[in-house]
């Protein structure tokens, strides 16, 4: 068992290091994997070690950062809700975080670190609403997972006519920017946007794994886990936050893109990994893995154009997420 565990661990690291090598080589240039090697270090022909240091390096990596916050907030958050369906973008989390960076963008708060606060803020409060929500509708402890999930939805269509609201006024190119960046895209990635954006994955994904044993208990029952000692409200408040967190940077640093936190989280359970620390850890790997293949596809699949990113993984996710909810019923 030990040794196919290792199997599976060998073959998601290969699986992302592989993809980063192929992306990162891939373009209207097309560069081999020896003259990467060469531009990351800063030798060789002049033109390659600029489109690789400062083109499509940091894209690659803001891409695996963002799909692994995504992956383990979605992980975290299936896990405390007992709910395979749950993720950042359904429960209204992204769209919170969406309202927030656009009204610090809309007050020409421009810093990567203030529009990330922005954007943190709105999670957290769209998570508030939506417990609100669900306990209004007469959900009692943590929320019915049906309940909690039909509140989050609601939660992200008002962010979304919140968004469009302060949108209203603003000037051609704001809205069009602002669109482009709703729809989610890496293409802007940069090393100060992967630099603030490392610490709080880093920061918040590695609460996530100190804490993960709390969710393994919360996955057994609010009863069960009173029973083995767990404050059950602050766990859980606690593993909303830090999924908030983990969301909100990565809508700050590339928009709004969906389904990312639902997926991952069932190909990791399907390597027949069930406890959530390893699970958590494979969902960031699957996640990077993920993302940086759907921004390949985003920027090749009808060049010289782009599409965005969130529409390549929304027409991933879709038929997935109605494919679980046919199993769940």
């Amino acid at each position: 068992m030990i040794e196919h565990r290792k199997w599976h661990w060998l073959v998601m690291a290969g699986a992302l290091v592989t993809l980063a090598i192929i992306a990162t080589g891939t373009g209207a240039i097309s560069i081999p994997a020896s003259e990467i090697i060469a531009g990351i270090q800063g030798s060789g022909d002049p033109a390659t070690v600029s489109i690789v240091r400062h083109l499509r390096l940091p894209r690659v990596l803001l891409a695996a950062l963002v799909g692994a916050g995504l992956g383990m907030s979605g992980g975290a958050l299936q896990g405390t809700l007992r709910n395979g369906l749950a993720e950042p973008y359904l429960l209204g989390v992204s769209g919170g975080a969406a309202v927030g960076a656009v009204t610090a963008l809309a007050l020409n708060a421009t810093g990567n670190g203030i529009v990330a606060i922005a954007a943190f803020i709105g999670a957290a409060t769209a998570v508030l609403l939506a417990l609100l929500v669900a306990r209004a509708a007469g959900a009692i402890g943590r929320g019915d997972p049906r309940t909690l999930l039909m509140a989050g939805v609601v939660i992200g269509a008002f962010a979304n006519a919140v968004i469009m609201i302060a949108l209203a006024n603003a000037p051609p190119n704001t809205i069009r920017g602002a669109l482009w960046w709703m729809m989610g895209s890496v293409a802007d990635g940069s090393w100060s946007a992967i630099g603030w954006l490392s610490v709080y994955v880093f920061l918040g994904g590695g609460a996530l794994l100190y804490w993960a044993r709390e969710v393994d208990i919360l996955a057994l029952g609010d009863e069960a886990a009173a029973g083995l000692g767990i404050d059950v409200e602050a766990a859980t408040r606690r593993m909303y936050l830090l999924a908030a967190l983990l969301a909100a940077s990565t809508v700050a640093a590339a928009g709004l893109i969906g389904f990312v936190g639902l997926i991952v989280p069932h190909i990791a359970r399907a390597a027949g990994i069930r406890h959530h620390r390893p699970l958590l850890f494979a969902a960031a790997l699957i996640g990077a893995t993920l993302v940086i293949a759907a921004d390949l596809v985003a920027r090749t699949v009808r060049p010289p154009g782009e599409l965005p990113l969130g529409a390549v993984t929304a027409v991933l996710g879709v038929p997935f997420f109605l494919a679980q909810l046919r199993r769940v019923r």
